[in-house]
C-alpha cells in the first residue's frame, strides 16, 4: 500500500502518463534480475600461486631477465608491470589479490589498472580501468602478507556468458615504488607478461605497447583473481606441482590438463564453473621443512604450508583436485612414502574439518621411470610413487579419484607413453617426466565431469 506521501506523489504527476508508469514501477517490488543481482557472489576465477623470492624457482621458456630486473636483492625499481592471466570465468566486477609474502620489505604499489589485452601489451581501447585500495590508488603490503584491491568495474564485460568473452585474458598493470626488494613471484607462468624499464615510472594507465620493451614468463607480486558471479557459480582448484603447472606444454596457449578440463566443463555448464591452477614446478607435498626468502627452494613452500591461501582463502570453491608426490620422492626430496602420506592425510583431514563443503579429488602420480632429468626415473622413486597410489585409490582417503596414471601409462616400459614424450614448450625430446601437450590433453579428457555437480545454464541446455 503506497504512503500517504506516494499519493501526493502521484496526485501531482496524474497528468503525465510517462511519469506516472515510472513512478509505479520503482513502488513495485524488484523484479527477477534485481534478485538475481542480490545473490551473486564472489567466485576465484585465476591464480597464480606464489613462491619466491625471485629468481628461485623454475621457469619456463625464460626470456632474459637481467636487463628488467638487473639486481634480484633490490627486484623491480620504479617500474610498472604489465601481467597477463586468463580468468576462467567473467563477471561485470573483479577483484585483485597483490602478495608480499616472500619480501623482506614493504612493498608499495600505485597506479594499478585492469584491462582487456587486445595483443602483447597493448590493450583493447578503452577497456583499462583503475584499481583502488580502500578507496586509495596506492597500497603498501608488509613482507609475510597479501591484500585485496576494492571491487573493480569491468566495463567492456557487459554480459559475462557471452562465448566471445571465453579465453580473453585480463592484463593488471601495476607501478612498483621505488625498490620492492626481493619479489614474490610464481616462476612458471607459461603466458607472455611485460614490464617497462627500471626507473621508468608509472605507465599502467597507458592502452599502447610503448612502454613495454620487456617480456617475462612469470608472474609478480600477483596471485589471485576473483570474479562477481551468480550464486550457483563456483571453482575447482587444481593443486599440485610442475605437472599440473604445465612444465612442456606450450606457451601462451593454455593446453595444461587444467585448461582442458576447464574448456570441458565450459561445454557442459557455461560461465559458471572456473578451473584455477594452484600448482607449481617442483612442489612437494611435506618438504622442504622451512621455507623462507633466507632460505627458498626452487619448489616453493610445501602444499601443507599453502592450503591456507591457496585452496582455503579463495571464494567459492567446491571442488579440488590433487596430483602430487613425484618430487617428494626424487632424489631431491628423499621422503619416503609413510611422510607422504602422513602429510597428505593431514591436509585432507584439515580441509574435511574447516571445508567440509569442498569435494576432494584425488589424482594419481603419473610415472616418471627411465627420466632423462638427474634427480628422476630410478627404481626406488617409481615403487613409492605406486605406493602412494595405492593410497590414493584406497576408498575413504578421497571423495573420489582420478587415475591419471592408468591414462598415461605404457605398461611395457613402466614409463610414460612414448607419444607424450617429445618437448611441446621449447621443442626437443622431453625428459620423460613430465607429459606433452598431448599427454596434457590425454588427462584432461580422463576426467569424469560428473564429478563436478554443476547446473546447467540455460544457455549450456540450449546448445
Amino acid at each position: 500500500m503506497p504512503s500517504p506521501a506516494d499519493r501526493t506523489v502521484f496526485s501531482r504527476l496524474v497528468a503525465c502518463p510517462v511519469l506516472v508508469a515510472l513512478a509505479v514501477l520503482l513502488l513495485l517490488p524488484a523484479g527477477p534480475a534485481a534478485a538475481a543481482a542480490k545473490k551473486e557472489h564472489w567466485v576465484v576465477s585465476w591464480t597464480g600461486s606464489v613462491q619466491g623470492p625471485y629468481p628461485v624457482g623454475n621457469p619456463s621458456a625464460q626470456p632474459d631477465q637481467r636487463f628488467a630486473f638487473p639486481s634480484p636483492e633490490a627486484g623491480a625499481r620504479d617500474q610498472t608491470l604489465r601481467l597477463v592471466v586468463r580468468p576462467d570465468i567473467w563477471g561485470r566486477e573483479a577483484r585483485l589479490r597483490f602478495s608480499n609474502m616472500f619480501g623482506t620489505k614493504p612493498l608499495t604499489l600505485d597506479g594499478v589498472h585492469a584491462g582487456l589485452q587486445l595483443g602483447g601489451p597493448a590493450l583493447v581501447k578503452g577497456s583499462n580501468r583503475p584499481v583502488t585500495f580502500g578507496g586509495k590508488g596506492s597500497v603498501t603490503i608488509p613482507p609475510g602478507e597479501s591484500t585485496w584491491s576494492d571491487p573493480v568495474r569491468l566495463a567492456f564485460v557487459k554480459n559475462p556468458d557471452d562465448p566471445l568473452l571465453a579465453g580473453r585474458k585480463l592484463a593488471v598493470s601495476f607501478h612498483v615504488v621505488g625498490e620492492s626488494g626481493p619479489m614474490t613471484w610464481h616462476a612458471k607462468a607459461l603466458q607472455t607478461s611485460y614490464v617497462s624499464a627500471p626507473g621508468s615510472g608509472a605507465h599502467g594507465h597507458e592502452e599502447g605497447e610503448a612502454a613495454f620493451p620487456y617480456g617475462t614468463s612469470s608472474w609478480f607480486f600477483l596471485d589471485a583473481v576473483e570474479m562477481k558471479a551468480p550464486a550457483d557459480t563456483f571453482a575447482v582448484v587444481a593443486f599440485g606441482d610442475s605437472i599440473t603447472d604445465g612444465t612442456a606444454s606450450t606457451m601462451n596457449v593454455d593446453d595444461r590438463w587444467p585448461d582442458v578440463l576447464s574448456r570441458r566443463l565450459k561445454a557442459a555448464y557455461g560461465n559458471r564453473v572456473a578451473v584455477v591452477n594452484a600448482g607449481i614446478g617442483g612442489n612437494q607435498i611435506a618438504g622442504p621443512a622451512e621455507y623462507s626468502p633466507q632460505k627458498p627452494f626452487p619448489g616453493g613452500p610445501s602444499a601443507r604450508t599453502r592450503i591456507d591461501r591457496d585452496v582455503l582463502a579463495l571464494s567459492g570453491v567446491r571442488a579440488l583436485i590433487w596430483l602430487e608426490g613425484t618430487n617428494d620422492f626424487s632424489r631431491n626430496g628423499n621422503a619416503s612414502v609413510e611422510t607422504v602420506r602422513t602429510a597428505m592425510d593431514e591436509v585432507l583431514a584439515r580441509l574435511r574439518k574447516e571445508r567440509p563443503d569442498i569435494k576432494l579429488i584425488g589424482a594419481t602420480v603419473v610415472s616418471a621411470l627411465g627420466s632423462t632429468s638427474p634427480a628422476h626415473g630410478f627404481v626406488e622413486q617409481d615403487e613409492k610413487r605406486r605406493d602412494l597410489n595405492d593410497h590414493i585409490r584406497k576408498p575413504g582417503v578421497f571423495d573420489a579419484v582420478i587415475d591419471f596414471d592408468a591414462a598415461t601409462l605404457d605398461p611395457s616400459s613402466g614409463g610414460l607413453r612414448e607419444e607424450f614424450v617429445p618437448d611441446s614448450t621449447t621443442g626437443g625430446k622431453g625428459d620423460r617426466l613430465h607429459p606433452n601437450r598431448t599427454g596434457y590433453h590425454v588427462m584432461g579428457h580422463a576426467i569424469d565431469l560428473g564429478l563436478f555437480a554443476a547446473p546447467k545454464s540455460k544457455a549450456a541446455a540450449s546448445r
